[in-house]
């Protein structure tokens, strides 16, 4: 009797303790698996850009093709693995052809118009257009060497970087929710920044249903006739959405402004002003060869100056906003990875400025540094930590 008696009490005992420990250990996998992507749930579109430009500031700090490729690799990455079917995600593509684009022309513009990096590997030579005295130093034509165009590739790559890894946060980051997250003083900025970001891929898709449309009826979808009978109802849809998103606003009373004392709009303005500086200045020194030491207290003074001045510029701004995003622990996360990658190529830079630039002149075959490599490879964190796009996820 006793022993059923204690086997019935350690099993109530235990029942609690062990539905406990199973809460505790899904919790514990909640938080390293990624959940479906929700609206409760859903990622900051700041975290995505943080990322994305993370990712940027390490492409600026090197001219290594392997490593500039890798980068590459970890922005499509992740934009395969939590990509929507969104209208703008589809823009990541276009971003990376207008980088290929840019490698050719900068190659182009070195045949053309020469390099002032000195070679001895000469391929060809092409007819040099003779010039007036008043523009020494430029020529058009002449030898074409395997030093200057190495250097153009590794030029051209850098910048086609730049602009993928920006391509990438333009196809991960929903516009309309980074509006809803935009201070009250950069609200209308946003609005027509927001507009010119959704309206070429909301063109696109009309442009696509409407051919489809005429395939499906027969009718022909190339040629200049067909192209002009396709580009008016693009046009009328295109501003007949945007005379009902003038009217929503309004009818929404957007515009109305409250009244601030004089001194307050006068520091709002000289902090504002002074913190665009500063983080220009900042950006600048990031973007530099040697300006890490003063690029980021300058980026962090003019950050502080320019939040402070947006924040009382916001109380000219009465306006609500309907369940906000909230900055979580995955945003952090996926923040933290661009921001990491970013001080991690600054740090490389400073300490091993060879390996993160391959010689020009005299021609070096590049390698892949080891630690570079490996602080690139910390940006896939979004892939396995942001919530995964739902196929029933809309743009809302």
């Amino acid at each position: 009797m006793s022993t059923a008696r204690g086997a019935s009490t350690a099993s109530a005992r235990g029942v609690p303790a062990a539905s406990a420990r199973g809460a505790s250990a899904a919790s514990a996998r909640s938080v390293f698996t990624a959940p479906e992507a929700s609206r409760a749930n859903a990622l900051h579109a700041g975290a995505w850009w943080l990322w994305a430009l993370g990712l940027a500031v390490a492409a600026s700090r090197t001219t290594d093709p392997l490593l500039l490729g890798l980068l590459v690799g970890v922005a499509g990455y992740v934009v395969a693995a939590r990509r929507t079917d969104a209208p703008w995600s589809r823009s990541y593509g276009a971003f990376v052809k207008l980088g290929l684009f840019v490698v050719g022309l900068r190659v182009v513009f070195s045949l053309l118009l020469g390099s002032p990096i000195p070679g001895e590997h000469v391929l060809c030579t092409l007819p040099e257009v003779p010039l007036p005295d008043w523009v020494q130093g430029v020529r058009i034509g002449g030898r074409v060497t395997a030093e200057q165009l190495v250097f153009a590739l590794y030029d051209g790559a850098k910048l086609a970087t730049l602009l993928i890894c920006v391509g990438a946060a333009n196809a991960l980051a929903n516009p309309a929710r980074l509006l809803k997250s935009l201070p009250g003083a950069l609200y209308e900025a946003g609005v027509a920044v927001v507009v010119a970001m959704t309206f070429a891929p909301n063109m696109v898709a009309d442009v696509t249903r409407l051919r489809t449309a005429r395939r499906l009826r027969g009718r022909p979808t190339g040629g200049v006739r067909a192209v002009l009978q396709i580009g008016l109802p693009v046009l009328e849809g295109a501003l007949e959405r945007s005379v009902a998103v003038a009217a929503s606003m309004d009818a929404r009373g957007y515009g109305r402004t409250a009244r601030v004392p004089a001194a307050v709009r006068r520091t709002t303005n000289v902090l504002t002003l002074g913190g665009l500086l500063g983080v220009c200045a900042g950006s600048y020194g990031l973007l530099a060869a040697e300006g890490a030491a003063y690029g980021l207290p300058l980026l962090g003074a003019g950050l502080l100056a320019a939040m402070a001045g947006l924040r009382l510029g916001g109380r000219r701004t009465v306006r609500t906003r309907y369940r906000p995003d909230r900055w979580g622990a995955r945003a952090w996360l996926v923040a933290g990875s661009g921001v990491a990658v970013a001080v991690l190529m600054i740090w490389a830079n400073a300490y091993a400025p060879e390996a993160l630039h391959p010689g020009v002149v005299p021609l070096e075959a590049p390698k892949l540094p080891l630690w570079p490599a490996v602080s690139v490879l910390v940006g896939l964190v979004p892939a396995f930590v942001a919530p995964v796009p739902s196929m029933k996820e809309n743009d809302a």
